[in-house]
């Protein structure tokens, strides 16, 4: 057989570039489009608008004991901040709401491995979930008081609740999302149970774990207030929703309103600071999320 004939070599040359211009420098933004691109400041605006709103509609109204007027509320707001009392009730209130927002999370993480590892354990959170999810936490308040008595116990009792169930499926349904490529590779890797669990699907699934967690930070701050305007102080230590309610029963309508604003504030430094920080070290950084 005679050998194929190589194909031709093509002939090399050289090509002229033009020299090289120094490309123009891209102009600054103007400095009002550098600020509207600032989120804290969009989010500034907005609470100012709100706040001038207030304040007309309270001047409008004239009438403090219905609606007191922004300015009535700061007052009263840096009153009783600088005299410790509402620095005392938010403490109580925060102390209770850790601790039963801790068990909770501790619960629904332990409710959902058992749910990836087990049929009997996804059973098991799906019919826990249909009978209890629905269920309000402070309508349990009633039996919680019956079995606990009238302390934190009781409250605690009412946020593992409202924490539990939408938690518990959020995480359930991360799982679930988790591709089967990066299942095989943590089997292929030799991880099994809570190895498995950590190094694959929590770290997977932590879109929908963070967006769980905020779902049931909410679900717990508002229930908190909520069982705290019901069953009061126990042994003189009221939280938060004890010193708005006591200041309804007075007729201190602004301290009513400088409490609620506590509660309003509190909310906006966990979304804004603790989840938004948290999102920005993880699932931002390691492209998760836009």
């Amino acid at each position: 057989m005679t050998a194929a004939p190589l194909p031709p070599v093509r002939p090399e040359y050289e090509r002229d570039l033009p020299p090289f211009v120094e490309a123009p420098v891209e102009r600054r933004l103007p400095l009002s489009q550098r600020l509207w691109s600032q989120g804290w400041l969009r989010k500034g605006l907005i609470l100012a608008v709100l706040a001038l709103l207030w304040e007309l509609a309270a001047r409008y109204q004239d009438n403090d004991l219905l609606l007191p007027s922004f300015t009535a509320t700061a007052r009263a707001f840096f009153a009783d901040m600088a005299g410790g009392e509402l620095i005392a009730r938010t403490r109580i209130s925060l102390i209770v709401l850790l601790q039963g927002y801790a068990a909770g999370v501790a619960l629904a993480f332990l409710l959902t491995v058992l749910a990836v590892s087990t049929q009997i354990g996804r059973d098991l959170l799906s019919t826990l979930t249909a009978m209890f999810n629905p269920l309000p936490a402070i309508a349990l308040l009633p039996l919680a008081l019956l079995w606990f008595g009238l302390g934190s116990g009781s409250l605690i009792f009412v946020l593992i609740h409202s924490v539990l169930w939408p938690l518990a499926l959020n995480i359930f349904a991360g799982f679930q999302g988790v591709p089967e490529t990066l299942r095989m590779a943590g089997r292929n890797y030799g991880l099994r149970g809570w190895r498995y669990v950590v190094q694959i699907l929590i770290p997977s699934a932590l879109p929908s774990i963070l967006s769980g967690l905020k779902i049931a930070w909410a679900f717990a701050w508002r229930t908190l207030i909520a069982a705290e305007l019901v069953f009061g102080a126990s042994s003189g230590r009221g939280g938060l929703g004890w010193f708005i309610f006591q200041n309804r029963n007075e007729l201190y309508t602004d301290r009513v309103f400088a409490g609620l604003a506590l509660v309003i504030l509190i909310g906006l430094a966990m979304e804004n600071l603790v989840f938004a920080t948290l999102e920005r070290f993880t699932i931002r950084r390691w492209g998760q999320a836009r």
